[in-house]
């Protein structure tokens, strides 16, 4: 039976790099793969997964529209598909996660998925909210806080340094970027 993965964590934990390496993997056996991306990441160009150590490949994106159902049926009419590797995981919806796991129960195809468990305020995505409940397999990619402890949270911080604890969801790109901590520092650094 086909399983639906949830391979989730905070930021630098190495999701993209472990998606990569997977996709390799199925690829040398000479296996047929599908891989996939958010739209809203264009971090390394529209339909680029890449990861921070340089290894990159080209994805299908998703954005909320997409019918993955329908999209990864017609790929596997085409020919064998083995496995299917979706990146930003957290940015579906709850309805593609559902297609997802018709992939997996009427298709028979594994579908892999990456990305993060909750935003800058500690907040579900919907995308991983949906995966908790329904993947088959939950995998915890481990990142580092900087006092040594396990990274859990995403804390966003602005070009000064400072904790943003308000904002849209998502911010790509522009003057703000991510720290993975632990709760007890991710929780004192929004406070101070």
């Amino acid at each position: 039976m086909a399983k639906l993965y949830f391979n989730y964590s905070s930021m630098n934990a190495g999701k993209s790099t472990t998606l990569l390496q997977a996709d390799f993997n199925y690829r040398e056996r000479g296996m047929s793969t599908m891989l996939w991306t958010a739209l809203v990441d264009d971090r390394e160009g529209v339909g680029q997964i890449g990861s921070r150590i340089g290894l990159s490949a080209p994805a299908n994106v998703f954005n909320g529209q997409t019918d993955l159902f329908a999209a990864i049926a017609a790929r596997a009419d085409e020919g064998p598909l083995a496995c299917v590797l979706i990146d930003e995981a957290q940015f579906l919806s709850r309805g593609q996660v559902l297609g997802l796991a018709r992939v997996c129960d009427e298709l028979g195809i594994p579908v892999l998925c990456y990305g993060l468990r909750t935003d800058f305020q500690g907040e579900l995505f919907e995308g991983a909210a949906a995966l908790l409940g329904l993947a088959d397999l939950l995998v915890e990619l481990k990142a580092v806080c900087e006092c040594g402890a396990k990274a859990t949270m995403n804390l966003r911080i602005d070009a000064s340094g400072h904790a943003v604890s308000e904002g849209a969801q998502t911010a790509i790109g522009g003057n703000e970027r991510y720290v993975a901590l632990c709760r007890k520092h991710f929780m004192a650094r929004l406070r101070s």
